[in-house]
C-alpha cells in the first residue's frame, strides 16, 4: 500500500510541475486531490464458474463510477479504487450479473452462476421484464452464443430447431427470402399464420428478419402460450417473438469487429439421363422423328455410350462466395449509455447472377436525464438487394422455371460438332416454340432483371418518468418507413423478354411506401408488502396506424433494350396499378402479477382491441388470460429430495386473436372495366363492376388456448428439464364459403370455420461434463403438434385445394377433412404399371385390357401395356374422381434440435443437429421428369431415375414406359417421407490467451471455422427435403424447380478492442 501511495503522489508532483513548463497546461494539486491519492486501495481476486473454471472478460464495475476492469485469460484482476467503500458489479455474457458488497478486505474470489443453468436470469416479456424462476407462462429462449456461431444472413435461419414448439421453414434456399415461423401449429386456414414480432418492445407484423444485424441481438424469447401472448391481443395467437437489441454498457468504450466469409456450394445435383439414356428415350417416344436427329450419317445408339454431352447444372450453379462483416462501439457512463454499429453483409447465390446484399447502421442513446427521468433512441437502417432469377415462383406453367430448363434441356445434338452452338443459342433450334419454348438456361439466368430492393428506417424512442415511489410512467413512440421497390426487365436474351414472345423487349415496375406509425402509453405500479407479498399493476393504452402505398406500370414492346429501365416510357405502357391502402389499431391492456416468496404466483392480463379492419359491430375484442405457478419444493414435504434443486407447476389459460385480414375485406371491391361496358347518345364508357361480395358481419379469428407445464432442475443444476402440454381452439376462422348461384359470386369470406392443436414440448439443458480444462454441455429439444379441423362452411365434408402447376390445374392435390389436419395429400393410390397379362391379345396383335381389370381414368381403349395404374377404391372396374383419397401427410410427427457445447482449453467447438420427422412432400418434380407429356416435350431430358422405366425387356412395376403417365391425377408415386437428420451447424473456434491480447493491447481475439447444413441424413430423392415452393397452411410441402439449399464453409474473427 505504501509503494502504491508513493507511486501515486510522485506522479502526481511530476505532472504539476510539467505542466508548469507548458503554457495553457495547468494542474493544481491541493489538499483534496492529494488525499484521494494517498487513500486509494488496490483489490483483486479471481472470478470462476460454477464448476470451478476461470472467466476471461468479465467486466467489473465500481457501482455508481464509470471505474471498470476486466479479468484477464487466468480470471484474475487487479482494480484501483477510492476507498474500501461500495459495491462491485460483476457482468459476462451468458451469466447471472453480481453485485459484491466492498468490505475491509482487498481480496475478492467471485464465481458466477451460467444463466443457462439458473433460474434468476432476467427474461423479457409483454411489456416487461422478469425473473425466469417467476416465469407463469410458456416462454423459449434462444441461446444466442450458440445461434451466433451459424454463418447465416438473418436471424431466423439459425433460429430453426432451437426452440420447441418453434417451426422454422423456407420455400427453398435462395439468398434473402423471408422465413416462414410457425408456433404450435397453424391457427388458421386462409389467413397468415406468422408470429408477431416484437422487437425492442416495438410490435410490427411488417417485421423483416433481413433488415436485422444478428450480432446485435442481445436476446430471442417467444411468447408460445396465452397467458403470455394474450397482452398482445389481437395480435398474439400465432406466438409473439420478443427480440431485444444490444444497447450501451457503463464503461469505456468498447470496439468490437465480427465477421466472417467463406464459400456456399450446392450440396447435390439432380442427376439426369446421360446422352446414351438420352438418345434411348428419345428413340423410343418417336422413332421416326428423332432417328433422322440421331442416327444420321450412320451412327447407332451404342455411338452415344461415350458422348459427355453438356451438363447444364454444372453451368448454371458455382462455388458462392459470401461475406459478413460488423463493427460497433459501444460504452457509456451512469447519465449516458451509448451503441453505434454498422454490419455489411453480401451472398453470392449458388446459381449464377443471383444473390442478397444488407448494408446496415443502428445508433442507440440512453439518456438518465434525472434521478426520476429517462429517455432513449433506437435508430436502425437497412437496405437490402435481393436479385436473380427467381427459381420457384409461382407459375401456371412448370416450364418458367429455371430448373425446368436446367434439368430438360437435351445434353446433346445429333452432331457433336454442333453441340457449342446448343450452349450459345437462346432456344433449342430444333424445338418448335408453339408446343412447348424451352429457353437456354445459361442464358436465362444471365439475362433477367428482377432485383428486389427494400429500404427501411426504424426510428423507436422512449420516455421513463418516475412519478412517485413504485409508479413509473412510460411512453414510447415509433416510425417504420419502409420502401420496397421491385423492377423487372426481359431483354430479348430473357426467357419472357425473346423474340418469339408477343410482348418482346418488355419490363414493369413497382414501388410500395409502408408507414408504420406506433404510440405506446403505460404505467406501472409495483410495491413489496411485508410478509413476502410483491405486486406490479400494468395498464396502458395503444394506437397504431399503418398505410400502404404502392403503385407501378408495365411496359411492353420496348424499342431500345440498350436503355435497360429507362427505356420503359419508350414502350407501349399496359397496366398502371396504384392501391393506397389504411388501417388503425386502438388498443387498452392492463396485467396484474401477483409474488408470494416466488413460491405462489398469480399473472392475470386483459386487452381490448379495436381495428379498422372489421365493420362497426365487430370492430372490438376483448382477449383475457390468467396464469398460476406454483413452485412445490418450497414446501416443507419436498425437503428430503436432495436431488431436487427447483421444481415449478405453471397453468395457464387464455384468449388471444388473430386480426390479418386484409384491408377493407368486409366490403364490396369495385373495378372499371378496361374496355367500354355500355354506350348513351352514342358515346362509349366503361362501366364500373363488383369483384367480390363483401361480408359486413366479418369478425376476428379467436384462439383459446390452455397450458400446462412444469420446470424441474437436478443434481446441483447439472439438469434443467421444461416440459409442456397445450390445447388451443381457433374459432369463426375466415374461409371462402360456397354461396347460392343467384347471388351472383361463387364465393365470400365468412366467420364459419374451427380448427384445434394440441401438442408437447421438451426441453432438456444439461452439463454433462465440468472440469478446470475440458467442459460439455448439451441442449435438446423436441416438440409434438396435433392439428385438426373441427368444422369447415355450412358443415361441408372437405375442403380441397389447387396448385397451379401445368397440366395438372384442374387437380386438386390437398384436401381438409374435419377431424383430420388441416392440409392432407390428395390423390389416387398407385398400384404400380399395366402388364402384359392385364390385356387380351387380338388377332391383330393389338392389345385389349381384361373387362375385370379396372381402367386409369382414361378410355380402355387408349391403354397399353406399361401404362401407369391406380387402386380402384370403389370397386367399380372404373378410376374416376370417386377413388380420390388421402395419400399422404405433411404434418410431421415432431420436430426438434440437438446442440452440444464442448471446450478444451482455449479451444471451443459447437455441435448442432436439427430434424423432422413424418411429413411427406409431394415431388412433382418427378411428375415432369419420370415421363412427363412427351407430346407436348420433345428433346425434354428426364431423371435418371427414368432410365429404369417398363420396357418389354424391363417390366418393372415401379415406373410406366415412355408416353404412360395417363390422366393428370396427382397420385401416392411422387409422394415421399421427408424425414430428415441434418447436421445444421458445426463450428471451432479458438481464444488467443490473455497474455498475446495483453501484448496486442486487446480485450479477446478469437478465430474459428464454421460448417452449415454439412450432412443431410434423409430417404428424399429431392435436391433437399426442407422445401415448400407453394408454401400455405393450405398447401404445404410441395416442391418444384426449388432453389438449392447451399452448404456453406466459412472462417471467422471476432476482435475486441
Amino acid at each position: 500500500m505504501k509503494f502504491y501511495s508513493v507511486f501515486i503522489c510522485s506522479v502526481l508532483i511530476f505532472s504539476s510541475v510539467h505542466g508548469a513548463n507548458h503554457p495553457g497546461q495547468n494542474f493544481t494539486l491541493n489538499k483534496k486531490t492529494l488525499r484521494a491519492a494517498l487513500s486509494a486501495v488496490s483489490i483483486s481476486g479471481v472470478v470462476k464458474d460454477n464448476n470451478g473454471d476461470v472467466l476471461p472478460g468479465v467486466s467489473i464495475r465500481l457501482k455508481g463510477s464509470n471505474s471498470v476492469t476486466q479479468t484477464n485469460s487466468n480470471g484474475a484482476f487487479k482494480f484501483s479504487i477510492p476507498e474500501l467503500k461500495g459495491t462491485l458489479v460483476f457482468s459476462y455474457t451468458g451469466f447471472v450479473t453480481k453485485e459484491v458488497p466492498i468490505t475491509t478486505a482487498i481480496v475478492y474470489n467471485v464465481k458466477l452462476e451460467s444463466s443457462t443453468n439458473v433460474l434468476d436470469d432476467v427474461v423479457v416479456v409483454g411489456y416487461g421484464t422478469t425473473a425466469r424462476k417467476d416465469l407463469t407462462g410458456s416462454i423459449g429462449s434462444a441461446n444466442i452464443k450458440d445461434m451466433s456461431k451459424a454463418p447465416v444472413g438473418t436471424f431466423t435461419e439459425a433460429l430453426a430447431g432451437r426452440i420447441a414448439g418453434v417451426q422454422v421453414s423456407s420455400t427453398d434456399g435462395q439468398p434473402g427470402n423471408e422465413l416462414n415461423i410457425v408456433v404450435r401449429g397453424n391457427n388458421s386456414v386462409t389467413q397468415d399464420n406468422a408470429p408477431l414480432y416484437v422487437i425492442d418492445g416495438f410490435p410490427t407484423e411488417l417485421a423483416s428478419a433481413n433488415t436485422i444485424n444478428s450480432e446485435e441481438i442481445e436476446s430471442i424469447e417467444v411468447l408460445k402460450d396465452a397467458s403470455a401472448t394474450a397482452i398482445y391481443g389481437a395480435r398474439g395467437a400465432n406466438g409473439v417473438i420478443l427480440v431485444t437489441t444490444k444497447k450501451g454498457k457503463i464503461g469505456a468504450p468498447q470496439i468490437t469487429y465480427d465477421g466472417w466469409a467463406g464459400v456456399n456450394s450446392i450440396i447435390k445435383q439432380q442427376e439426369v439421363l446421360s446422352p446414351y439414356e438420352f438418345v434411348k428415350y428419345q428413340l423410343e417416344q418417336n422413332p421416326d422423328l428423332y432417328t433422322d436427329i440421331y442416327l444420321k450419317n450412320g451412327q447407332t445408339l451404342e455411338d452415344y455410350r461415350n458422348r459427355k454431352g453438356i451438363n447444364w447444372q454444372d453451368l448454371i450453379f458455382r462455388d458462392a462466395y459470401t461475406h459478413n462483416h460488423s463493427l460497433s462501439l459501444r460504452g457509456g457512463t451512469e447519465k449516458t449509455k451509448y451503441a453505434i454499429s454498422g454490419s455489411l453483409l453480401n451472398q453470392q447465390g449458388i446459381i449464377i447472377n443471383s444473390g442478397f446484399r444488407r448494408y446496415q447502421g443502428r445508433v442507440v442513446v440512453d439518456q438518465t436525464i434525472n434521478k426520476n427521468l429517462k429517455a432513449g433512441v433506437n435508430l436502425n437502417y437497412a437496405a437490402t438487394k435481393k436479385f436473380g432469377t427467381v427459381v420457384a415462383e409461382s407459375q401456371t406453367s412448370p416450364t418458367a422455371s429455371l430448373m425446368y430448363s436446367a434439368w430438360g434441356y437435351r445434353p446433346i445434338t445429333g452432331d457433336i460438332d454442333f453441340e457449342d452452338n446448343l450452349m450459345e443459342e437462346l432456344y433449342d433450334p430444333d424445338l418448335s416454340p408453339t408446343a412447348d419454348f424451352r429457353i437456354n438456361p445459361v442464358k436465362a439466368a444471365q439475362n433477367e432483371y428482377k432485383p428486389n430492393f427494400n429500404n427501411t428506417l426504424v426510428i423507436n424512442s422512449y420516455l421513463d418518468y418516475q412519478i412517485v415511489k413504485n409508479l413509473s410512467l412510460r411512453v414510447t413512440g415509433g416510425l417504420t418507413k419502409t420502401n420496397i421497390r421491385q423492377e423487372i426487365f426481359n431483354n430479348s436474351m430473357s426467357r419472357l423478354g425473346n423474340p418469339n414472345n408477343n410482348n418482346k423487349v418488355n419490363g414493369s415496375f413497382n414501388n410500395t411506401e409502408i408507414t408504420n406509425l406506433l404510440n405506446e402509453n403505460t404505467l406501472t405500479y409495483s410495491t413489496k408488502i411485508k410478509g413476502g407479498h410483491a405486486l406490479k399493476i400494468l395498464g396502458g393504452f395503444t394506437m397504431q396506424d399503418v398505410r400502404n402505398y404502392s403503385n407501378g406500370f408495365s411496359s411492353i414492346l420496348i424499342p431500345n433494350e440498350s436503355l435497360g429501365m429507362v427505356g420503359l416510357a419508350e414502350g407501349q405502357l399496359t397496366v398502371a396499378p396504384v392501391s393506397d391502402l389504411k388501417n388503425g389499431l386502438l388498443s387498452y391492456l392492463g396485467r396484474v402479477d401477483y409474488n408470494y416468496k416466488s413460491k405462489y404466483l398469480v399473472t392475470v392480463s386483459f386487452r381490448s382491441d379495436g381495428s379498422s379492419r372489421f365493420p362497426m359491430e365487430n370492430r372490438w375484442a376483448y382477449f383475457p388470460s390468467g396464469a398460476f405457478a406454483w413452485r412445490f419444493t418450497d414446501e416443507p414435504f419436498m425437503k428430503g429430495l436432495d436431488f431436487l434443486d427447483d421444481g415449478k407447476l405453471r397453468i395457464g389459460y387464455g384468449h388471444t386473436g388473430n386480426n390479418r385480414v386484409s384491408d377493407y375485406a368486409s366490403l364490396t371491391a369495385l373495378k372499371m372495366l378496361a374496355m367500354s361496358g355500355y354506350s348513351t347518345g352514342n358515346i362509349p364508357g366503361k362501366g364500373i363492376v363488383p369483384v367480390n361480395l363483401g361480408n359486413t358481419k366479418l369478425k376476428w379469428e379467436t384462439t383459446v388456448q390452455s397450458n400446462v407445464g412444469i420446470d424441474l432442475s437436478f443434481f446441483k443444476k447439472r439438469i434443467a428439464l421444461t416440459a409442456d402440454y397445450y390445447h388451443k381452439k381457433t374459432h369463426d376462422l375466415l374461409l371462402n364459403a360456397t354461396l347460392a348461384p343467384s347471388m351472383g359470386f361463387l364465393s365470400a369470406f365468412k366467420n364459419v370455420g374451427k380448427v384445434s392443436n394440441s401438442g408437447v414440448e421438451l426441453t432438456v439443458n444439461t452439463d454433462n461434463i465440468r472440469g478446470n480444462k475440458f467442459s460439455w454441455n448439451s441442449s435438446f429439444n423436441i416438440a409434438f403438434n396435433r392439428n385438426k379441423v373441427l368444422a369447415l362452411n355450412d358443415d361441408e365434408p372437405s375442403l380441397l385445394s389447387r396448385v397451379t402447376w401445368g397440366n395438372f390445374n384442374t387437380a386438386f392435390p390437398y384436401i381438409a377433412v374435419p377431424g383430420k389436419p388441416i392440409a392432407q395429400f390428395y390423390g389416387m393410390q398407385f398400384d404400380g404399371v399395366y402388364q402384359y397379362s392385364d390385356f387380351d391379345v387380338q388377332p391383330n396383335g393389338s392389345y385389349v385390357l381384361k373387362s375385370n381389370i379396372p381402367n386409369n381414368g382414361n378410355p380402355r381403349a387408349n391403354i397399353l401395356p406399361g401404362d401407369i395404374k391406380f387402386k380402384d377404391l370403389t370397386q367399380d372396374g372404373q378410376i374416376d374422381d370417386r377413388d380420390l383419397g388421402v395419400i399422404g401427410d405433411p404434418n410431421p410427427v415432431h420436430i426438434g434440435g440437438f446442440s452440444n457445447n464442448f471446450r478444451y482449453g482455449n479451444f471451443d467447438l459447437n455441435v448442432f443437429l436439427q430434424w423432422s420427422y413424418g411429413n411427406d412432400i409431394l415431388n412433382a418434380n418427378r411428375i415432369e421428369f419420370e415421363g412427363g407429356d412427351p407430346t407436348t416435350r420433345n428433346f425434354l431430358n428426364m431423371f435418371a431415375s427414368f432410365a429404369n422405366r417398363w420396357t418389354p425387356e424391363n417390366q418393372t412395376n415401379e415406373l410406366y414406359r415412355v408416353g404412360g403417365q395417363g390422366p393428370a391425377y396427382y397420385s401416392s408415386r411422387t409422394i415421399e417421407d421427408g424425414s430428415f437428420l441434418r447436421l445444421k451447424t458445426v463450428s471451432l473456434g479458438y481464444n488467443l490467451p490473455s497474455s498475446v491480447m495483453k501484448s496486442l493491447k486487446m480485450k479477446s481475439l478469437r478465430f474459428s471455422v464454421s460448417a452449415q447444413n454439412l450432412i443431410t441424413w434423409t430417404k428424399y430423392s429431392g435436391l433437399d427435403p426442407e422445401v415448400s415452393t407453394r408454401h400455405s397452411a393450405l398447401t404445404p410441402g410441395f416442391d418444384w424447380s426449388p432453389y438449392p439449399r447451399p452448404r456453406s464453409i466459412t472462417v471467422g474473427l471476432n476482435a475486441n478492442f
